[in-house]
């Protein structure tokens, strides 16, 4: 078990942990959430020992091990991939040259039976135990089954790391914590670098793991599936959640509602209290009452609503323009690097319109076609041509580091801005979360997620009516890709998006095309379908892709449409009580109309025989609004 106690943390003058106390036990599977900045990798570097903490303690039991893979390393060997992936066991090879120490000492000894020659072989046992449950026994075969199950090929093994990009030495080092089977697994957004098949490889891997899995991720489907517990990080505090992601979001918006209703309830009575004060403060009569509720404010323990961040992005894509029926069309289209043939033989047709997602390994391809559609990439075989009026929209996977990182925000977005769209880019760069002192920056000095939503701000503000978008969702958080995502659902043109977030494909695209093995196939249907269908299909892939989709609905996509539907009857709770709150609203202002009018002692209400009855009826109403509210408040807080 991880003891984390009173931890506290300081950034830049603020509380990234204040005095924050959880456990973390052995077969724990937790994933940790919070907006960017809220200190989710901090705490996975507090906890492998990487960072000390102000003050508080961890306390790990003894003799367990952390394991820690960070978003970004950068990797430097000279071996091959299989070598460096068996650097894992150095552990085990200390255990074998101490079992062979252990071996020719028993072989030197004639006391056998003394019992120091009892403890050496009990000793000689316990590391040969160890040794077995580390794996040492087959290290060569784990190593591959695990480079296998992270995307490489057995013809990589040879190959040196230096080869690779960062991407996948980021796989490696990857493979090399996994074999470790360390007790406690601490994963900084591992899907970064991973393709869909590796994500489920890597999903599959964990849900066995014997060990605690910590994670910090964006693809809202991988928490879906690994965890069980959601700790969530705000404003110094933790609130630990004892579900996955999904259900940690619904809960989570039922806590701030309960906590808004509490704290509207209260501050009514804080109102009515201090009215009464106010009216009765020098009327003897009343003075024990006036100090009864002088008292009662005082001891009042006043109700904290977390801070609930409200900041998004929000933009929709210019109206497309007028095409052709067709949109993208390739015949017998190939691509070799070298000697390295890519793919060939490949048929496309896109209609203008329509949205299709490119899917499969990496290396297969995807972004090679892409190249070819927004016309980068000229020296393919076969043919290849784009539609009547096509205007292409291009978002690069490398688009950040695209960017000039000596020009400033607003040069980036004026250099391409024109007519109407000029005077209007500080209102674009603001759509993007950009204020008036970021939009002087220098690029180079944003961080990854400024540097997308930046390249986001580029595309804009160029009219197509096909975007190609080549993973658009990386450095984005989840508010920024559910954005995003209903921003392409209501994009009139033709959509080709190459993306390995399962939840960001699920809904967006019509049909998909699966790069693999040099060919290129197409399914019609959903992501969640397709991948069904590789499970339910151990046939060829051509078949696999080409079967038509099974009706039955995956249990991930009826997870998404359940959570989905409880959303929809959780805003209708909430605008039930807005509603109700109104309402009261405007009975109180009413009561408090005619109690001026009774202060002063005014005609009307000597005058006007239905003064009282209204004054009486005004006030049985409010209770009843009171009532009504409060019952809808704990129907709200109960669903």
């Amino acid at each position: 078990m991880i003891s984390v106690n009173n931890l506290s943390v300081q950034f830049t003058g603020q509380n990234l942990f204040d005095k924050v106390t959880f456990n973390i036990a052995d077969r724990d599977r937790v994933g940790l959430v919070g907006k960017n900045g809220a200190g989710k990798s901090t705490l996975l570097k507090i906890l492998c020992g990487w960072q000390e903490p102000e003050s508080g303690t961890i306390v790990i039991a003894s003799g367990q091990t952390v394991g820690y893979l960070p978003q970004e390393m950068v990797p430097d060997s000279s071996r091959t991939i299989l070598d460096e992936a068996l650097t894992a066991f150095e552990q085990i090879d200390a255990l074998e040259a101490q079992l062979q120490r252990l071996t020719e000492e028993i072989a030197d000894r004639t006391d056998y039976e003394s019992a120091d020659y009892e403890r050496l072989l009990n000793r000689h046992n316990d590391v040969m135990e160890q040794i077995s449950m580390l794996g040492g026994n087959n290290r060569r075969e784990e190593a591959e089954k695990i480079l296998l199950g992270l995307g490489f090929r057995h013809e990589d093994f040879g190959r040196s790391v230096a080869e690779f990009s960062g991407g996948w030495q980021m796989r490696v080092e990857l493979a090399k914590l996994l074999l470790k089977r360390p007790d406690f697994l601490l994963l900084d957004e591992p899907t970064n670098h991973l393709d869909i098949e590796s994500i489920q490889w890597l999903e599959d891997f964990l849900q066995g793991y014997l060990g605690a899995v910590v994670l910090v991720s964006h693809d809202r489907a991988f928490l879906d599936n690994i965890t069980k517990r959601t700790i969530e990080i705000t404003a110094g505090r933790i609130y630990d959640y004892r579900c996955p992601y999904s259900e940690y979001v619904v809960q989570m918006q039922e806590r701030h509602a309960s906590q808004m209703a509490q704290l509207t309830n209260q501050q009514r009575q804080v109102a009515q209290i201090e009215a009464f004060i106010e009216r009765f403060r020098y009327k003897a009569t009343k003075s024990k009452q006036v100090q009864s509720r002088i008292k009662m404010l005082e001891r009042m323990e006043k109700i904290q609503v977390d801070e609930v961040s409200t900041e998004s992005i929000h933009f929709q894509f210019l109206p497309a323009p007028h095409s052709g029926k067709i949109a993208v069309e390739a015949k017998r289209v190939g691509k070799a690097y070298d000697d390295n043939q890519v793919f060939d033989d490949v048929d496309l047709l896109i209609p203008s319109g329509s949205k299709v997602a490119f899917v499969g390994r990496n290396g297969e391809g995807k972004s090679t076609m892409a190249k070819i559609i927004i016309g980068e990439i000229k020296d393919y075989t076969g043919e290849f041509r784009l539609g009547h009026q096509i205007q292409v929209g291009y978002y690069a996977q490398n688009q950040a580091a695209m960017l000039d990182g000596e020009k400033t925000v607003f040069q980036t977005i004026d250099d391409i801005a024109v007519g109407d769209i000029r005077p209007k880019i500080r209102n674009i760069l603001g759509s993007f979360l950009f204020d008036n002192d970021d939009i002087e920056k220098k690029v180079k000095v944003l961080s990854g997620g400024e540097k997308a939503r930046l390249a986001l701000a580029k595309l804009l503000l160029t009219p197509s009516n096909l975007l190609v978008l080549d993973e658009p969702t990386n450095h984005l958080d989840m508010d920024s890709k559910d954005i995003l995502k209903n921003a392409l659902l209501q994009y009139t043109g033709t959509l080709v998006l190459v993306s390995h977030d399962r939840d960001f494909l699920q809904g967006l695209t019509d049909s998909l095309y699966e790069f693999r093995e040099g060919r290129v196939h197409e399914f019609k249907g959903d992501i969640f379908e397709f991948l069904e269908s590789k499970k339910t299909v151990p046939a060829p892939v051509v078949q696999a892709v080409q079967s038509k989709p099974a009706e039955k609905v995956s249990s991930s996509k009826q997870s998404y449409q359940q959570s989905k539907e409880k959303e929809r009857e959780l805003r209708k709770l909430r605008s039930n009580v807005e509603r109700i709150e109104t309402e009261i609203s405007s009975l109180e202002a009413e009561i408090a109309k005619k109690d001026t009018l009774l202060a002063v002692g005014s005609p009307e209400t000597v005058s006007d025989p239905h003064f009282y009855d209204e004054y009486q009826s005004l006030k049985d109403q409010l209770a009843a609004k009171m009532q009504e509210w409060e019952d809808a408040a704990f129907k709200l807080m109960d669903h």
